[in-house]
């Protein structure tokens, strides 16, 4: 892993879809050095570049958390050139890696705290990882809170995983659609997301906020948090969508004097806050 440019082969052990366009890749490493190497440096939230030759690459999180060792896991979006050829991928075939890249949620400060996760779509995934961290390490947090929401019933990502953590006596899943996106047999909640937080009103008290969703929902999801009394400090996102190279190279992830991929891709949204809104 000296060589930033240089990527390892990752055999696919599993591949599934997960809702339309959207495919999660279970990855066993094929170096066992490369593997050894990147379980030293992995902390939840960190990043990858996933590629194929001739294809390119494309940057986006590890969707399993460090606490499982076996493999890594991804889901992405058929969005371009580089996640239309890895949808193309099937169970033992191969692709790269680069990582893990960036920095990392601090789930050990969170300690004996309650923690709120909130998310939308595809970008369930970064949240997906801190989440598994957490219920792997049960025992060291206080309440935890799931809410998640998308367009219709199929944009829902990891459904068996849902109907997991819902089965959960010590977890609260709250799941939403969005007005007409539901079906006949759809139990969850009908709305948009910034306003089931709101209805369900989570207590502020000695508790952290993980946030991730369409821009949109996170516009109008914060102002929920801010008013229900959650500190700016204590409420967590990932700007990982800004990222290309991955590396700091490429200049795309750039917000005033901040690299997305090498000073983040977690920040607080008293971080946000203090960048140049023009450039996010």
């Amino acid at each position: 892993m000296s060589n930033l440019y240089q990527p390892t082969v990752m055999r696919i052990a599993s591949a599934r879809d997960e809702a339309p366009e959207i495919r999660t890749f279970r990855l066993e490493f094929t170096d066992d050095q490369y593997k050894q190497d990147f379980y030293k440096k992995y902390r939840v939230g960190m990043f990858g570049l996933y590629g194929l030759p001739g294809a390119g690459e494309s940057t986006f999180c590890v969707a399993s958390p460090p606490t499982r060792t076996d493999y890594i896991e991804c889901t992405f979006r058929r969005t371009g050139r580089v996640t239309a050829a890895l949808q193309d991928r099937e169970a033992g075939q191969t692709i790269t890696f680069r990582g893990p890249y960036g920095n990392s949620f601090p789930i050990d400060q969170w300690k004996g705290r309650n923690i709120i996760f909130i998310a939308g779509g595809i970008a369930l995934p970064p949240v997906r990882s801190v989440i598994w961290n957490v219920l792997d390490r049960r025992s060291e947090f206080g309440k935890v809170t799931i809410v998640y929401g998308a367009r219709t019933v199929a944009d829902l990502v990891y459904k068996d995983e849902l109907a997991q953590w819902e089965a959960m006596d010590d977890v609260e899943l709250i799941t939403t659609v969005d007005p007409g996106g539901e079906t006949a047999d759809w139990k969850g909640k009908i709305g948009f997301v910034p306003t089931v937080v709101k209805d369900s009103a989570p207590s502020p008290e000695d508790c952290v906020a993980v946030v991730c969703g369409p821009p949109i929902m996170i516009k109008f999801t914060l102002p929920v948090l801010t008013d229900l009394g959650f500190a700016a400090g204590d409420i967590f996102t990932t700007l990982e969508n800004r990222m290309k190279c991955g590396i700091g190279k490429c200049g795309r992830c750039n917000v005033g004097s901040l690299y997305v991929c090498k000073d983040g891709p977690v920040f607080t949204v008293e971080q946000v806050g203090k960048m140049p809104q023009g450039d996010l």
